[in-house]
């Protein structure tokens, strides 16, 4: 795995989620900034994607692929459907509900670095 990639997508996803936090807050819809940010953050989980089917690929670890790559690609669905739910709901748990959605991302940052170093 690429380690730089994934500390910048955790980062990335904290700010996403103090940023829903602070909206649900002040009782205030998600807006164009946070659906930009998690447009980056969706960009980079792509990215992390590809890379991490090209490292397994070429490595001679023993991961457990299907697990793997089964996180990789579940990372890429989380945030599209909590945007989703964000944007039907037209209170502030629309943006609560991102927020948990954000939060879930660097869980399965940790889970795939553990799958990788073992």
């Amino acid at each position: 795995m690429f380690e730089p990639l994934t500390w910048v997508l955790v980062a990335l996803s904290l700010a996403a989620t103090v940023f829903a936090l602070v909206l649900a807050g002040l009782d205030r819809r998600i807006n164009w900034w946070l659906l930009g940010l998690l447009g980056v953050v969706e960009v980079a989980l792509l990215a992390q994607l590809v890379v991490g089917i090209v490292e397994l690929a070429g490595t001679d670890r023993e991961v457990s692929g299907p697990f793997f790559i089964g996180y990789l690609v579940a990372s890429l669905l989380i945030l599209p459907i909590g945007a989703l739910w964000a944007l039907a709901e037209s209170s502030r748990w629309g943006a609560g509900a991102l927020a948990i959605a954000c939060i879930v991302i660097p869980v399965i940052e940790q889970r795939l670095y553990d799958l990788w170093v073992v």
